[in-house]
């Protein structure tokens, strides 16, 4: 009460629970009444007192000790209802953030600083998004603004055509490994990616000296100098923009309209995995970015091939319970899957969509998934192996060697051949038989 005094307002000390005490306050130019006294009973009656003697429309916040009572006076009509102990409780969460913050950030410095003038190479997973794309242009940024040179490393192709306009449009520089190789650079970095050698293209024995992701995984696979895991957020573009407010780093437009585009993407415009820190981190980088380059990323044109595997994937889907499962053949670009997986998951009756083709010497697959008894980046593992399936619950993808495939005799009988292995392994982790209707 003292502190309200302090704060300009007027304390009447009296019963907050009798009816009378509302005769002694002048209720015409009230904004609202706070009931915080450490008794539910009191306070309820309180509250009804002021709903049936002062006015239904007041607005009126109210202390309670356990959600049975705030639920009990939600009922009674109050506007606001506070538990000190959960109040509390979300302080000391938000205190330790920003301290985590901090220490995370203090380190990231100190390993910069340890480094200037060396070269790093920032290595993202196979195929790259935009998620880790971006991710390693923020990083990139980092590393220059403490004379660390860095380079953006990756393998495969950039073949989906929002990912290809993404990089045009705001010219990100990438190198291929397959061109440049390794040997230029003293320091690495993993983005979007944990694992030397799986899902990317550093030797499995390579030492790492950064690793920043949002995909789950055991720190037990992971040894580097700095490591920053958190599966609870949507999206490595989150924690790096992070990392950019932390450092005081200058965001160019380009950038914030990378991390931004990143974040979208990666949580499906905040509908897939989304965390209250990839929705403050998209409102910090939407003022900043360029919203014309947005526009022209949202609405590229689709290529042939892409609407050629979408065509094989809706001819070729077998539907076994709410599971639809469809083999594209052979493949030229894998990003298409995952676009397939997409519209397939949108037909009626279907909670979960695999999609998958052969390129070169490897199955490649794609799943999407919006049944909330399904966590479909552990069914990839369980289906395929802890080193060639990953991803989120809703969202994840497989590439297995071919191996014994490889030697049926034509690629008819390659095909059949894969289509039975995985469908068979992809049922047989979820515990559904085959010949289900």
């Amino acid at each position: 009460m003292e502190t309200l005094r302090e704060e300009a307002y007027e304390a009447i000390v009296g019963d907050v629970s009798d009816p009378h005490l509302f005769d002694v306050i002048n209720t015409k130019n009230l904004a609202g009444i706070l009931i915080l006294s450490s008794d539910p009973k009191a306070n309820k009656m309180a509250l009804k007192n002021v709903r049936n003697k002062v006015s239904k429309d007041i607005y009126c916040v109210v202390r309670a000790p356990d959600v049975i009572n705030m639920q009990e006076m939600e009922t009674m009509g109050a506007d606001q209802v506070i538990m000190p102990p959960r109040m509390v409780a979300k302080s000391l969460s938000r205190s330790l953030e920003r301290a985590e913050a901090m220490r995370r950030g203090n380190k990231l410095t100190q390993w910069f600083e340890a480094n200037k003038g060396k070269k790093l190479g920032i290595v993202v997973h196979d195929n790259p998004d935009p998620d880790a794309i971006s991710s390693a242009l923020a990083l990139k940024t980092i590393a220059s603004s403490f004379n660390v040179l860095a380079d953006i490393l990756y393998h495969g192709e950039i073949g989906h055509q929002e990912n290809k306009a993404f990089v045009n449009l705001l010219g990100i520089d990438l190198y291929r490994t397959e061109d440049i190789g390794f040997t230029g650079y003293e320091k690495f970095a993993l983005i979007d990616c944990a694992v030397p050698g799986a899902n990317n293209p550093l030797p499995s024995d390579m030492n790492v000296n950064i690793i920043i992701d949002h995909h789950p995984i055991t720190d037990a696979d992971m040894d580097a100098d700095f490591i920053d895991i958190r599966p609870n957020v949507g999206a490595s573009a989150t924690i790096l923009t992070k990392y950019l407010q932390e450092l005081n780093v200058d965001i160019s437009s380009d950038l914030a309209t990378a991390l931004l585009y990143g974040i979208r993407t990666d949580t499906l415009d905040f509908k897939r995995n989304t965390d209250s820190a990839d929705l403050s981190a998209a409102s910090y980088l939407y003022p900043l970015s360029d919203h014309d380059i947005l526009d022209q990323l949202e609405r590229p044109s689709m290529s042939i091939e892409t609407l050629d595997v979408l065509g094989e994937a809706i001819n070729n889907r077998q539907v076994i319970g709410s599971y639809l499962l469809s083999n594209v053949g052979s493949i030229r670009n894998r990003d298409t899957l995952p676009q397939a997986a997409d519209y397939l998951l949108n037909l009626e009756g279907i909670s979960t969509s695999i999609v998958f083709g052969v390129a070169e010497d490897r199955i490649y697959i794609s799943g999407r998934s919006n049944d909330i008894r399904v966590n479909l980046g552990e069914v990839m593992k369980r289906a395929f192996g802890e080193e060639a399936g990953g991803g989120h619950a809703t969202a994840a993808a497989a590439q297995i060697p071919l191996g014994v495939f490889s030697a049926a005799k034509d690629r008819q009988t390659l095909l059949r051949l894969v289509n039975e292995a995985v469908v068979k392994r992809f049922l047989t982790a979820v515990g559904v038989e085959e010949d289900d209707d």
